[in-house]
């Protein structure tokens, strides 16, 4: 089953660590957490702070140890395609995770949704579409579902932007089903 999954940060600097995760699978069954920074994990950029509003106390009293948070991770996680919008920001953080709980830091990889996008738009249109035209059909697709959809600001709160990357997705799997006969389309205009 596809995951849509996004992680919150410390900063955007070359030690950051996670300090929020959440994913939300294809079905819409969704967890978050807050993660307690492991030992050695100081850096803090107070800017960040302003944008995502989880200030490090709260991650220290109230955040799920690093550790078992990444376990909790594999357990749920692995076997399904997990997707982000920026994965590699993402990527970077989960593996910033995974190896300070002692774990393979690829025991899960993330793939883009905007690739996933496209290949389930492909695979919904390309009997319905002439080859000639099917990936640019599905970029129209594509672009056309997302804008559509309501204008929000990005939340900048890992529950909030995962479901966002999920409802994206769903626009696009959505327009494409819809879809009937773009060759009667070309023929008429």
């Amino acid at each position: 089953m596809l995951v849509f999954l996004d992680f919150e940060a410390s900063s955007l600097a070359r030690n950051s660590y996670p300090i929020e995760v959440a994913w939300v699978f294809e079905d819409g069954t969704s967890e978050t957490h807050l993660i307690r920074p492991a030992p050695g994990w100081d850096d803090w950029d107070a800017a960040a702070e302003a944008i995502h509003h989880i200030p490090r106390e709260k991650l220290l009293s109230d955040g799920m140890p690093h550790d078992a948070l990444a376990r909790r991770m594999i357990d749920v996680l692995s076997g399904h395609d997990l997707v982000a919008s920026a994965p590699s920001w993402d990527g970077k953080w989960l593996s910033v995770l995974l190896r300070a709980a002692g774990l393979p830091r690829h025991a899960l990889r993330l793939r883009d949704t905007e690739e996933v996008q496209r290949e389930t738009a492909h695979a919904i249109l390309r009997d319905r579409v002439a080859r000639q035209y099917l990936d640019n059909d599905v970029e129209i697709f594509r672009a056309a579902a997302i804008e559509a959809l309501p204008k929000a600001a990005t939340a900048h709160r890992a529950l909030a932007d995962a479901q966002a990357e999920r409802a994206r997705w769903i626009a696009v799997r959505d327009a494409a089903a819809q879809f009937r006969d773009v060759n009667q389309v070309r023929k008429d205009a």
